[in-house]
């Protein structure tokens, strides 16, 4: 299976996260997935991407040319695929993905997590988002949801195209009933 990360560039923050993404990456690789992910070498990026290459994984990395210009292209990207922005790469982990996890990140993963969410609800695919609530990271977003799904602005309801998940066992039970 193709598993697509939505992850945060960023070095400075909690271990934890770091520790978290590390065991996912370790289990993608060990189960023979493959991992499709923005081919940063930096943050939570990085640190999936080392994990699942030395659990013997393969990573897909899809690299926007600013990412490339500015040298900050993973090491541990086995297939390189390149693009050119930022919709790009959204577009081809989409495209390249069965299942999408989005752990901890900023304004680039939520922007990531409601592209995949909002063509899933207007039928481009039938494609799940998974927050990976570690420490929980995703509550505030969730309780946002919670609230819009109570003042009628989604249609049906949110968990049928975002799903959360508080362990990697969560993940695994969600990636298994793809």
């Amino acid at each position: 299976m193709k598993i697509g990360v939505f992850c945060s560039a960023n070095e400075h923050i909690d271990p934890d996260f770091f520790r978290s993404t590390e065991e996912l990456g370790q289990w993608i690789g060990s189960e023979g997935h493959q991992l499709v992910f923005g081919g940063c070498n930096m943050g939570l990026m990085e640190c999936v991407a080392r994990a699942t290459h030395e659990a013997g994984g393969t990573t897909i990395g899809m690299v926007p040319r600013v990412v490339e210009q500015g040298g900050r292209v993973s090491d541990y990207v086995d297939v390189h695929v390149a693009c050119d922005n930022l919709s790009d790469r959204k577009d081809l982990m989409l495209a390249q993905s069965d299942v999408l996890i989005a752990l901890p990140g900023g304004i680039g993963t939520l922007d990531e997590v409601f592209t995949v969410a909002a063509s899933h609800t207007i039928g481009y695919h039938r494609k799940m988002v998974i927050l990976y609530d570690m420490k929980a990271f995703w509550a505030p977003l969730i309780a946002l949801l919670d609230d819009l799904q109570a003042r009628g602005f989604i249609r049906g309801h949110w968990t049928d195209f975002i799903r959360v998940a508080h362990s990697l066992d969560e993940i695994r039970q969600e990636v298994n009933r793809i």
